[in-house]
């Protein structure tokens, strides 16, 4: 357990270093960070999910996509949320894409920007988003995006959706 917080330590002093950075290129770039920042993340997802096991079940996806963090070290809590007013864990929009919601509980990009004052919804968060979407088309074979829903304090909501 030692091992893990010493690990998780060096990590959030990593991605603090990273809130840094990004305050300091979005003034300079503007709209442009956050393009330059989700390519970025999309590469990197699509990188660390080369070797991951197919699948066009959405769920296993997710599961693939949490197994590739962990063994890269990547500690990120999150997992399918289903409001109740919904009757399916995954819906289809009106054009026959799959959508499903992801609480982001534990999110070591939301607990850098807080402990450096950057807000979120930036160009870290848009990273995260790349980095998700990136490895879900690998593993998956078809575009995915990630939007937000709400970025609060506790936890962020997200939606996702994989083209049909």
């Amino acid at each position: 357990m030692e091992e893990i917080l010493k690990k998780r330590r060096t990590l959030q002093e990593t991605m603090n270093f990273m809130a840094a950075l990004s305050a300091g290129i979005e003034p300079i770039l503007g709209r442009g960070a956050n393009s330059m920042t989700m390519s970025a993340g999309r590469n990197l997802g699509r990188k660390f999910s080369e070797n991951a096991k197919h699948t066009d079940d959405l769920l296993q996806a997710i599961d693939e996509v949490r197994n590739i963090l962990v063994a890269n070290h990547c500690l990120w809590g999150f997992e399918p949320f289903k409001p109740e007013e919904q009757a399916e864990m995954i819906t289809t929009d009106e054009k026959g894409n799959r959508q499903i919601f992801i609480v982001f509980r534990d999110c070591m990009i939301r607990q850098a920007l807080f402990r450096f004052g950057h807000p979120q919804k930036g160009s870290l968060c848009n990273m995260m988003y790349g980095f998700f979407a990136g490895a879900l088309e690998s593993i998956m074979g078809k575009k995915a995006t990630l939007d937000i829903k709400h970025a609060g304090e506790n936890a962020c909501l997200k939606v996702l959706t994989v083209e049909a």
